[in-house]
């Protein structure tokens, strides 16, 4: 396997773990009822992260083709946008 396109199986291992860490987070900070402008940029930063991770690392796409990678976190970046959008039009509700 070639380990500069692909990542070592450590690097998966330590994202991987990460990448639970991170949920636990965000489900706790759920759960505990963290509200506010920063708890909801927190969630959104951390989820972002994680969307990059799989996209990046997990699908591989590092290393690929620019046209994939843009295809792909831009796809990430427009949901975040409309979910952004109907978060904030709501607020003003």
């Amino acid at each position: 396997m070639d380990t500069h396109m692909h990542g070592t199986p450590k690097r998966a291992t330590w994202l991987w773990l990460s990448l639970i860490g991170a949920t636990l987070l965000t489900w706790g900070m759920g759960t505990h009822g963290a509200a506010g402008t920063w708890a909801i940029a927190a969630l959104a930063a951390i989820s972002f992260w994680k969307g990059a991770v799989i996209i990046l690392d997990f699908m591989a796409l590092r290393h690929a083709p620019l046209l994939w990678r843009a295809i792909t976190m831009g796809w990430m970046i427009l949901v975040w946008a409309v979910i952004a959008i109907a978060y904030l039009k709501g607020l003003g509700q």
